[in-house]
């Protein structure tokens, strides 16, 4: 673990040392104190975004500002500042939280962190961090957000299908309830 990681979790007492007395062989438990911290901090970062604080704060911010995109190949000059307005907002609000709810919890080091176990975190969570970084996941968020609100999602009713798997299902529900009598 380096000192980075040491950091993330509030300092380096967290470090597991054992001594094998044997050999005077001292082992340091690297890789799961780093884990149990990065799972802590993606736990609070779930948390903190399923708050109604946070959901009404990046609710309201899409609404205000999901008329502005389009799903065009070229970039308006207007999304920049939403995008760093985007980043000021929101990206700051769960760096506080997570700066309460962590003692010296540091954002560019669980960014770090995040780029080494982005296979391991939850679909919806390393989307919503990666709108803070990527402009191209921002941008497509919006365009989403505003096919949503103008009816244009996508509807997968029309494809589905459903029949029964059982036999009893295909008499008719009459001469059933006729039978039962």
């Amino acid at each position: 673990m380096d000192v980075k990681e040491r950091n993330l979790l509030g300092g380096a007492e967290n470090i597991v040392e054992m001594m094998d007395l044997e050999e005077e062989n001292f082992a340091v438990s690297n890789s799961s104190d780093a884990d149990a911290a990065f799972d802590a901090v993606i736990g609070s970062i779930e948390d903190i975004i399923m708050e109604d604080d946070f959901q009404h704060l990046q609710q309201s911010f899409m609404e205000k500002h999901y008329l502005e995109f389009d799903d065009s190949e070229e970039n308006k000059l207007t999304y920049t500042p939403i995008f760093n307005e985007y980043i000021e907002m929101l990206e700051k609000r769960l760096e506080q939280q997570l700066m309460e709810r962590i003692p010296c919890f540091n954002m560019s080091t669980f960014n770090h962190l995040l780029k080494q176990h982005k296979d391991e975190v939850s679909g919806d969570i390393f989307d919503m961090l990666l709108t803070f970084t990527d402009f191209m996941a921002f941008k497509e968020m919006f365009i989403d957000y505003r096919a949503e609100r103008e009816g244009r999602g996508l509807d997968l009713s029309d494809g589905l299908v459903v029949r029964s798997l059982s036999s009893a299902t295909s008499k008719p529900i009459t001469s059933r309830t006729t039978e039962l009598k």
